[in-house]
Parts: structure tokens; C-alpha cells; sequence
């Protein structure tokens, strides 16, 4: 794959608020657990701290190499899951860092991939697996093995599709009749025509759209690593350390912001439970009340920003 080609197609999302979260420092050491194709990380070698880029995708790591190769001195990368965090810390032989950083978008050299089947604009084998070399189900294998109710669910939930279980239905009845969904085209196809047959809006997205990043998110586990991460990630913060979290769904930002109310010491014990058994402990400062948003100039120069929502917080001092 040319890696090198897709500069031109990557711009880092909310990077000026992010930096100004982060606030990095002259061999400061922080940690890029979304190294993507490098683009904040770039920025934040720039001010003459330290990274440690994480990435699950080797390719985008070999494209960060390149472009980050000015910074060999101050730049090391470890292909692994952001929610490995702490591991790849041992191995760095880095205990407690300054700030940590995840994007957890797909990376343009991922959606505009013509074999990696994260999208419906090229015909490939449907994989959507982030590490393409592991050996996890890709989503043509799990359309192939879950049921209806299990499909509709994925759909409905990852992918707050309305449509999900007509979709889900067309999926199986086509594997009952002997013909396994195996490519982008084919997905797309019958999202495509599950929606011509409905009664709802014309909308501005394609209608394969949810349903694509609903099979995303569950052959990934996305959303089941997101607490892992944000709990180990404070654990390797210093006192007053930073992590900013970038999401572009709404389950991914739920997540981060109840996960970011518990370790800010709130209780989620149910209303009127007599007593609290949360253990919920005020270990972070949330520093942003609402999720900042992208500016409507940086929408308009990249509308993939459009959904994105960036939560940050500060690791408390409590010596």
C-alpha cells in the first residue's frame, strides 16, 4: 500500500484544542495511543516533548515513521490497542507520563483504503478489522455467524440505525439462500435498498453509512475498551497530567463522559440507594464541561470532523 499518498487526505481533528489541553513541554513525555498518521503527534514532537505512539494498524505506523522521521530522537512507536497502554509503558520502561491522547476515529488511510472494507465507496472484501494481521472475525465472518436479533441489535446500537432489523432480515434471508455477505458492495446493496423501501426522509448520508460503522465498532470492540483505557490511563498519568479524548459517536462520548464523572468522585449508585457501594473516587479535574466541538471553519475544510467531541482532564495531586 502507498502510505505515503495519504498526506494529502489527512487532516487531524480539534488539533489547536487539543494542544491547548495537553499543554506540552520541552521533554515532557506523552502518549499517543491513536498514532494514526501522526498529525498530533507531529505537533506535539514540534514543541520538543517526547511521544510514544500506539497504533494496531502497521500500516499507519510505517507511514508515521516516515513523516515523524525528523523526531527519531524524540519518537518511538509500539503496534498494539490503546487499550494497552500500561503494557507498552513497561516496555518503553516509562512509568507515569505527562499526557495521553486518543483519537478514536478511523484514520484516513483506513477509509480511503480500497481493500480494507471500512468503506462502501470501494468494492473489497468486508474485513473492517483495525489490525488486518490479527486473528479476530472480520465482519463478513461475524454476519456470517451471529443471528437476526444479534445483527439488529449491532445495528441498532453501535449504529442508531432505524432501519436495523429490515436490514438485519435481508442479511440472513440472503445467507439462507446460500449467499454469504463478502464484500463492501454487497452490504451497501442491501442497505441501499432497505432504506428505498422506507418511509423516512431523504437524508444527506449514504444509507449504508450506520450500519458500516456499527460492524466497525463491534468487530473492534471499540466501545467495550474505552473504560479500560481511560482507568489505566490515569493510573500512568503524573499529578497533574493530561488526557484528552477525541470520540465521534455518541455511545464513545457517553462512555468517556460517565467514566470521566466517576473518577471525578460522583456517584453512580442508582437515585435513593441507601447507601453508596460505587467506591466512586475523585482521582481527576474535568476540565471541560461540555465537549468542544469542531469550529464550522474546520467542518468546512474537513467535513469528517463533523461529529467529533473532545473531553479532557487533569490527573489530581493527592500527595
Amino acid at each position: 500500500m502507498q502510505v505515503t499518498n495519504a498526506n494529502n487526505q489527512h487532516i487531524s481533528v480539534l488539533l489547536e484544542e487539543s494542544l491547548s489541553f495537553l499543554e506540552p513541554f520541552k521533554n515532557e513525555i506523552f502518549v499517543d495511543a491513536t498514532l494514526g498518521l501522526g498529525g498530533h503527534s507531529e505537533a506535539i514532537l514540534s514543541t520538543q516533548a517526547k511521544v510514544i505512539g500506539i497504533d494496531q494498524d502497521d500500516a499507519a505506523i510505517q507511514f508515521a515513521k516516515v513523516r515523524l522521521l525528523h523526531f527519531k530522537k524524540q519518537f518511538e512507536v509500539y503496534q498494539a490497542n490503546f487499550s494497552e497502554i500500561k503494557e507498552v509503558l513497561e516496555l518503553a520502561e516509562v512509568e507515569k507520563v505527562d499526557g495521553i491522547l486518543a483519537d478514536l476515529g478511523v484514520s484516513s488511510l483506513q477509509l480511503d483504503s480500497e481493500t480494507r472494507g471500512f468503506s462502501f465507496r470501494f468494492n473489497a472484501p468486508l474485513d473492517m478489522r483495525m489490525n488486518p494481521e490479527s486473528d479476530d472475525e472480520t465482519a463478513a465472518e461475524l454476519l456470517k455467524r451471529l443471528s437476526e436479533f444479534e445483527i439488529a441489535k449491532i445495528i441498532y446500537e453501535f449504529g442508531e440505525e432505524k432501519l436495523s432489523r429490515r436490514i438485519a432480515r435481508r442479511i440472513v434471508e440472503r445467507r439462507e439462500r446460500g449467499e454469504a455477505i463478502e464484500t463492501t458492495k454487497e452490504l451497501a446493496d442491501i442497505c441501499s435498498s432497505s432504506a428505498s423501501n422506507s418511509k423516512r426522509p431523504e437524508e444527506r448520508i449514504h444509507p449504508a453509512t450506520r450500519t458500516f460503522q456499527a460492524l466497525r465498532i463491534a468487530v473492534n470492540r471499540e466501545l467495550e475498551i474505552i473504560e479500560k483505557f481511560i482507568v489505566d490511563s490515569v493510573d500512568s498519568l503524573k499529578p497533574n497530567g493530561r488526557l484528552v479524548i477525541i470520540s465521534f459517536h455518541s455511545l464513545e462520548d457517553r462512555i468517556v463522559k460517565q467514566v470521566f464523572q466517576k473518577l471525578a468522585g460522583k456517584c453512580t449508585c442508582p437515585p435513593r440507594f441507601p447507601i453508596c457501594v460505587c467506591n466512586a473516587q475523585k482521582k481527576i479535574e474535568i476540565l471541560t464541561r461540555k465537549p468542544i466541538v469542531p469550529t464550522d471553519s474546520e467542518m468546512h475544510e474537513n467535513p469528517r470532523s463533523r461529529s467529533a467531541k473532545l473531553r479532557a482532564c487533569k490527573k489530581l495531586d493527592l500527595n
